[in-house]
């Protein structure tokens, strides 16, 4: 982290381990540490879609295949580990609420994803959510996943991200600005380089097109 960034509003990380994409974003989270402190956030993508009426990529059949080949592609550009669970979608609340029992930490969160996207794991198994407690040195955990206060904390987090308009995962939150993707990572890195970024030229115009066709649901 540079000098520059005391005292800075620390960057929002929004993630659902759901998403392969946000296993592999997060390998490149340290980049963005470097400049400036990252919370890493957990949300509800299922609450997210449905709040902007969306699919998700996996819920789309020609979309799925391509989705999955890509994310293999690229975990292999960037010499990562991946092994998709035996099925995708898959419910990921139990997961995401245990993340949020171990304290929300950039490890939690890392451990969580490496049991279901390195290691293949079956994320709605109970079993899995107690090996992702006890590597977090925090055994009881699992145990607290049915706590009011820790489904509520889960519940705001996701209200929040909404509120801020996230209308996906991964999606990386700085001063107002959303960076959603993996593929928006050198983006964010380069509005941190530059806070004017969006200012000027194309990435000013972007921001005032209107719309020419509205299509009917």
């Amino acid at each position: 982290m540079t000098d520059d960034s005391a005292g800075a509003a620390p960057v929002i990380w929004y993630y659902d381990i759901i998403s392969p994409y946000a296993w592999l974003a997060l390998h490149r989270l340290h980049e963005i540490e470097c400049i400036r402190p990252v919370e890493c956030r957990p949300i509800v993508f299922g609450a997210v879609l449905k709040h902007w009426g969306q699919l998700g990529p996996a819920e789309i059949a020609p979309k799925r295949i391509h989705t999955y080949r890509h994310i293999a592609f690229v975990a292999q550009t960037m010499g990562l580990p991946l092994r998709f669970p035996e099925r995708h979608p898959f419910r990921s609340l139990e997961m995401m609420r245990l993340i949020v029992a171990l304290g929300e930490t950039k490890e939690a969160a890392s451990t969580a994803f490496a049991a279901v996207w390195a290691d293949g794991a079956d994320a709605t198994a109970s079993s899995v959510l107690d090996t992702v407690a006890r590597r977090c040195r925090d055994p009881d955990a699992s145990g607290r996943i049915s706590l009011d206060a820790v489904k509520a904390k889960l519940a705001q987090n996701t209200t929040e991200a909404i509120a801020k308009g996230v209308f996906g995962v991964p999606t990386l939150a700085i001063d107002g600005e959303l960076f959603w993707g993996l593929d928006a990572m050198d983006m964010a890195l380069a509005y941190l380089d530059d806070n004017g970024l969006f200012t000027r030229g194309e990435l000013a115009r972007a921001a005032d097109l209107d719309v020419g066709v509205v299509r009917s649901r």
